[in-house]
């Protein structure tokens, strides 16, 4: 499991919406923005799902998933991958699912994937594009 610098943690934070990249088990990929994407620590983000159709069925056929993230300013990205958990009940569910409901209480909040971080690599453009960073 990878942990994010502080560096990566900033840009980051600087996004509200995410690119989040998955593929079927027979390698069909998948990209879809999403909205609710959470840092909770160092080495995992959780993604809320509420109305994933095609990402929600690839995680589950084959849990990894990737993420993009930049800093417009800076030019700085980067792309983290990880291995995914898909929850529909228990604590951090329900924390999820609180947190998106006080945004809107219309968003159903069906399933919260839970992204472990695996691999983070540099995207920005430049001779340390695709390095991998941790």
């Amino acid at each position: 499991m990878a942990a994010l610098t502080d560096e990566i943690k900033a840009v980051f934070a600087k996004n509200k919406i995410f690119p989040v990249a998955t593929a079927s088990k027979k390698g069909i990929p998948n990209v879809a923005p999403i909205a609710f994407v959470q840092l909770v620590n160092d080495s995992t983000i959780w993604i809320g799902d509420n109305y994933m159709d095609k990402t929600l069925a690839n995680v589950r056929e084959n849990p990894h998933a990737a993420i993009h993230f930049w800093d417009p300013e800076t030019k700085k990205c980067f792309q983290v991958k990880g291995d995914v958990a898909v929850h529909t009940s228990g604590e951090n569910y329900e924390k999820m699912k609180k947190m998106i409901k006080a945004k809107n209480e219309a968003y159903p909040a069906k399933s919260l994937l839970v992204l472990s971080i695996t691999e983070v690599f540099e995207c920005t453009p430049g001779k340390t594009a695709g390095k991998k960073v941790l």
